[in-house]
């Protein structure tokens, strides 16, 4: 059985991010999303932080990407080729120590986005990291799991069991499948993910561990909060769920980012829980209500007092489907 997947609050010896590169995708939010992704790059690098692999998707982009980073320590722009920046569901799985990692079939969230090079991406980034990749033949992506670095492993019904990615998948089959990629023990279930995510309900979106025996959640923010009774159904959910241990689980209510709407008046899926954990940093996006971060970023400092809980604007990013964890992954020490 594979060993588990180390929390992501454990030493990194490196961090890959996209780089928006795609002017057809991102249109008039390209600069502005570049924007947000070079200040969460310089938030993360230097001295007792990450070592940055800041992946760049063509060549149009490159120059660019390397003009604004040159001579920033702890930045190494990578040439390569992918669809989008979205290397936490189309990269690998690092494993302890990095010196294994997983890869899972890539199909554009169910179907939904078939873009160029994206299922290229996980041989791109092993090669890179010099990491053997383990192969495996299901769907999956990064974003649909959190791990607590023992075995346990949060993942929603609506992600991991929609026909659009394993068709026949059942409970039994994808814990069998998790317990063979990503050394799962434990398999803790949620129901939904929040609405109008493209990604089916990624779990990153909606609960992540945050210590050992303790998993963060949402609680609703302003009265017209979409997403208020997921959250409260993941949190009883979680309340009632004890991890690989046998221990009952410990929930941590965060604010979330309440009501967020796109240009066409649609609520879309902005979370806090979609921050990231670094070396000696916690990046929590925020999308325009100062308060709702600030509260979301005391209450992550009850659980990371040693490191720096930084709000950072992820308006721009969020177009285009996801926030910092979605555009991330990291190499374990």
């Amino acid at each position: 059985m594979t060993a588990p997947i180390p929390a992501e609050w454990s030493p990194h010896r490196a961090l890959w991010v996209g780089w928006p590169s795609h002017g057809e995708l991102w249109e008039d939010n390209l600069e502005p999303a570049q924007a947000e992704v070079e200040a969460l790059v310089r938030a993360l690098a230097g001295p007792g932080r990450e070592q940055v692999r800041l992946m760049v998707g063509n060549e149009a982009a490159l120059a660019d990407a390397r003009a604004r980073f040159d001579g920033v320590a702890g930045v190494e722009v990578v040439a390569g080729r992918f669809g989008d920046i979205w290397l936490r569901d189309t990269g690998p799985i690092f494993g302890a120590g990095s010196t294994t990692a997983q890869a899972f079939r890539f199909n554009g969230w169910g179907g939904k986005y078939d873009l160029p090079h994206d299922d290229e991406v996980a041989d791109q980034i092993g090669a890179r990291a010099g990491v053997p990749l383990t192969r495996h033949d299901v769907v999956m992506e990064g974003g649909a799991l959190d791990h607590d670095g023992a075995g346990t492993v949060l993942t929603t019904r609506q992600c991991l069991l929609n026909p659009n990615r394993n068709p026949g998948w059942t409970q039994d089959a994808a814990e069998a499948a998790l317990a063979q990629a990503v050394g799962a023990r434990k398999v803790v279930w949620l129901g939904d993910g929040l609405l109008n995510d493209h990604t089916d309900g990624h779990v990153d979106n909606l609960a992540r561990f945050v210590a050992p025996g303790v998993v963060a959640c949402p609680v609703a923010w302003g009265r017209k909060d979409p997403n208020a009774e997921v959250y409260d159904a993941a949190a009883r959910d979680l309340h009632a769920a004890t991890d690989a241990e046998g221990r009952p689980l410990k929930v941590l209510r965060i604010p979330s980012p309440g009501l967020v709407l796109d240009e066409d008046e649609r609520p879309i899926p902005a979370s806090h829980m979609n921050f990231l954990i670094a070396n000696g940093a916690v990046i929590v996006p925020s999308y325009g209500d100062e308060t709702a971060a600030r509260l979301a970023c005391e209450a992550l400092k009850t659980v990371y007092p040693d490191r720096d809980v930084i709000p950072l604007p992820s308006l721009a990013i969020l177009t285009g489907g996801g926030s910092f964890h979605c555009i991330s992954q990291q190499e374990p020490a």
